[in-house]
C-alpha cells in the first residue's frame, strides 16, 4: 500500500495512459486537455529524470507549429513510402515477413491473458505502439487495484503478466523503435518523445526483474 501512499503507482497509471496518446495524430487538444501538464505531474512523482524529460517534451510541443508536427508525424508513422519509424511491433521483433504475423498473434495472446478486447472502431493492427502502451496501463490499472484490494492471488497474476509483457515483449523492441524516430525525425517534440518512452518502457521492463 506503500506505492499508492506517495502517488508512484496511481503516476505509473496516468503517464502510461498520456503516453500512448502521444502516438496518435497530434491536435490541439493536447494542450488544450493539458496532456503534458498531467505527464510532468506524474513524472514528478515517479523519478526526477522522467519528470525533466516529460517537461522537455511539453515544452518542444508548444514551441512546434502544428502544421510541422502533422508532416513529421505522417513521415515517421504512416508514410506515404514506408514510415521511417514503423510503429509496430512485430516489424522489429522480426525481419521475416512471412513471421510477422506469428508476432502479431503473440500480442493477442497477452491481450487475451490480460482481459483486453482491442476495439472494433480502431483502425489500428493491434501490435501499434499506442495500443501496446494502452495494454500497458491496464496491466498497471489490474495491479493497483488488486493491491488495493488485498487480493494476493490477482497481484501475482497481474505481476507476472506485467513483468512478461514489459520486459520479454515491449522491452524488447521499443529502443530500436526509438531510435528509428530519433534519426528519423524532424521535430524535436518527437525526439523527446522517443527518448521519453525509451526510459520509460525500460523502468516497467526493470520494475519486477528478479533481484
Amino acid at each position: 500500500m506503500t506505492d499508492y501512499v506517495n502517488g508512484k503507482a496511481g503516476a505509473r497509471e496516468d503517464l502510461c495512459r498520456f503516453l500512448s496518446a502521444c502516438y496518435y495524430e497530434p491536435t490541439t487538444d493536447f494542450s488544450e486537455e493539458h496532456v503534458f501538464e498531467s505527464m510532468a505531474a506524474a513524472a514528478a512523482a515517479i523519478d526526477p529524470d522522467l519528470a525533466e524529460s516529460a517537461r522537455k517534451l511539453g515544452a518542444a510541443f508548444v514551441a512546434q507549429d502544428m502544421e510541422m508536427l502533422l508532416v513529421d508525424y505522417t513521415a515517421l508513422f504512416i508514410g506515404p513510402a514506408q514510415p521511417r519509424a514503423m510503429p509496430y511491433a512485430s516489424f522489429w521483433l522480426t525481419d521475416d515477413q512471412s513471421m510477422r504475423h506469428e508476432a502479431t498473434l503473440a500480442v493477442l495472446d497477452f491481450y487475451e491473458q490480460g482481459g483486453f478486447e482491442v476495439s472494433e472502431d480502431l483502425h489500428e493492427l493491434p501490435d501499434h505502439i499506442a495500443v501496446e502502451l494502452e495494454f500497458l496501463y491496464l496491466l498497471i490499472f489490474a495491479q493497483n487495484q488488486a493491491q488495493l484490494g488485498g487480493n494476493m492471488d490477482d497481484l501475482a497474476a497481474a505481476n507476472a503478466l506485467h513483468r512478461r509483457f514489459a520486459a520479454k515483449h515491449l522491452g524488447v523492441w521499443v529502443g530500436v523503435f526509438a531510435g528509428a524516430i530519433k534519426s528519423g525525425a524532424a521535430t524535436a517534440f518527437y525526439r523527446e518523445l522517443a527518448g521519453f518512452t525509451e526510459r520509460f518502457v525500460s523502468r516497467e521492463a526493470d520494475l519486477l526483474r528478479p533481484t
